[in-house]
């Protein structure tokens, strides 16, 4: 009788998977490769992640649509109008010589004499907000409006939350300002960390310092540090951040569910910032409505 030997069972380089988050393992030349799944960049070996999960993640002229870096603007414009992207969000305007709703549709413009004297360049405005324009030498001239940083059309405030601030300064009125003058009482000192003033007493003196002046102690909701969007409340002293109802996403980067239609479904569009059929009410009695490409 012979015996049969016992079959050794070849080692699998994929099991366990030596890859990350989000990757796949493959056999190649008797050891494992591991690269990232469709749709998923990194290092497939600590883990992989989508390409964006916000527009700041994209360059300025693309935006996050369904975590890919996208040009927002394919279905966002009329007819006879032009897309551009500032800032990550689509902007319509119809081309020369046409006017109207450039979302929707764009008229030639009649046909008149040409004007005795030039318009005004300023009007409309092409500066963007927090900015103005003046006119000089018959051309539009913009600049940020007084307390605004940053050039046009993207002119900010300084600040919005104190966690913009460095970490001696809080954001007072969206300015980085010290929040210490006017806080503690006489001998006393105020010293600065992480953006709120701490009042003790100065050697030699046991007094308790005064309660700090509200709003800084008193209420951790002001300023808030929430970010936009989004509500604070006190809770036992400590703030705690939630999204503004109809918005989604975690503080401080709650948004809309959509801003432009590109955002949604190719069946549904972007009405007052949610993803809704655009059919109710668009039709005639005894029509069928039926939704392309947003519409």
């Amino acid at each position: 009788m012979i015996e049969a030997r016992p079959v050794e069972e070849k080692p699998t380089p994929c099991i366990p998977s030596p890859c990350g988050a989000n990757a796949e393992c493959r056999e190649q030349n008797g050891a494992g490769s591991c690269t990232c799944l469709q749709d998923y960049v990194g290092n497939p070996y600590e883990g992989c992640r989508p390409e964006c999960v916000l527009n700041t993640d994209c360059a300025s002229n693309k935006a996050c649509i369904r975590n890919k870096c996208q040009d927002p603007c394919p279905g966002t414009c009329g007819q006879n109008a032009d897309c551009q992207v500032v800032n990550h969000l689509p902007s319509c305007t119809c081309i020369p010589e046409y006017t109207g709703d450039p979302f929707r549709y764009c008229n030639l413009l009649p046909r008149e004499p040409p004007p005795s004297e030039p318009g005004d360049p300023c009007v409309p405005s092409p500066c963007g907000p927090n900015s103005q324009c003046r006119q000089v030498n018959g051309q539009a001239v913009c600049s940020c409006l007084p307390t605004y940083i940053g050039s046009p059309p993207g002119c900010r405030p300084e600040c919005v939350v104190s966690s913009e601030c460095p970490q001696n300064r809080a954001c007072v009125n969206q300015k980085c300002a010290d929040p210490c003058p006017g806080t503690c009482g006489v001998n006393t000192r105020c010293e600065v960390i992480n953006h709120s003033p701490i009042c003790s007493c100065l050697p030699g003196n046991t007094a308790p310092p005064p309660t700090p002046t509200p709003p800084i102690y008193v209420n951790p909701c002001v300023p808030s540090p929430c970010g936009a969007n989004a509500q604070c409340r006190d809770i036992g002293g400590s703030p705690s951040c939630s999204c503004l109802a109809n918005y989604i996403g975690s503080p401080p980067n709650c948004r809309p569910e959509c801003v432009i239609s590109s955002e949604c479904g190719s069946n549904l569009a972007c009405l007052r910032e949610k993803c809704r059929d655009p059919c109710p009410g668009s039709c005639g009695a005894g029509a069928q409505c039926n939704v392309i490409n947003h519409t």
